[in-house]
């Protein structure tokens, strides 16, 4: 069983046991989550159920992991033959969590 969550304005497709990195939310690691914002619910080989927008009483339950850092990106800007370089650098905060039980 797979669910689509709508969390820090990106949409992920989560199953059971799964891990995933999201935008920070707060929280210690051990403590539990629950997402409202279920999009859609489905089983592989069998009907999808999808909201509009969002699905009623179905939830995700989840449990933090860690808080950590993304990987650095590096965004850089030249102008040809002017010898104007800028080199910038960023790096997201993230949680990973566990889905601990989608409840359809």
């Amino acid at each position: 069983m797979y669910a689509i969550i709508k969390t820090g304005g990106k949409q992920y497709k989560v199953t059971t046991d799964e891990l995933v990195a999201i935008e920070k939310l707060e929280g210690e690691a051990g403590s539990k989550l629950t997402f409202a914002e279920v999009l859609a619910v489905g089983k592989d080989g069998e009907e999808l159920k999808v909201g509009t927008p969002l699905l009623e009483g179905a939830s995700v339950e989840a449990e933090i992991v860690k808080q950590f850092r993304g990987p650095k990106l590096v965004a850089f800007k030249m102008k040809r033959r002017k010898g104007y370089r800028r080199k910038i650098g960023h790096r997201q905060n993230l949680t990973q969590i566990r889905i601990s039980a989608i409840n359809a």
